[in-house]
């Protein structure tokens, strides 16, 4: 799992079963977790705006073998776009705010998923500002 319990920003399946003291839960899916109750996601946000473009997603998904390096490289210039700015700057904000963030998605398999290209890329932006 990407982001250990040291750290501001930790990552959860929206499966897996709430924790206590975990700060401000982040949805960081383009869709609501099939079979999730609102209630017992316990989402405290929902950034769509920060999932890679149903193109760029649709592309990797079709195929991903090969393709993870160039599908993180196209995904970090959409999150330098002017249509992930907001989203990134509110991500940036709840972090700065006081943190811990927990960025919940219900992919399969995170390690290999947007989340850990979000997470570096966040981690980097709050370095430059």
């Amino acid at each position: 799992m990407v982001g250990s319990v040291s750290e501001p920003v930790r990552v959860r399946r929206a499966y897996d079963p709430v924790e206590d003291g975990v700060g401000t839960r982040v949805l960081v899916d383009r869709l609501w977790p099939r079979g999730v109750s609102k209630e017992r996601a316990a989402v405290d946000v929902w950034l769509k705006d920060l999932t890679p473009s149903n193109e760029l997603r649709s592309w990797y998904h079709h195929d991903r073998t090969g393709r993870h390096a160039e599908f993180v490289e196209r995904y970090r210039a959409e999150l330098d776009d002017t249509a992930h700015t907001e989203a990134v700057e509110r991500l940036v904000e709840l972090v700065r705010d006081g943190g811990p963030v927990t960025l919940i998605t219900a992919a399969k398999d995170v390690a290999d998923s947007h989340v850990p290209v979000l997470v570096d890329h966040l981690k980097h932006v709050m370095k430059r500002t």
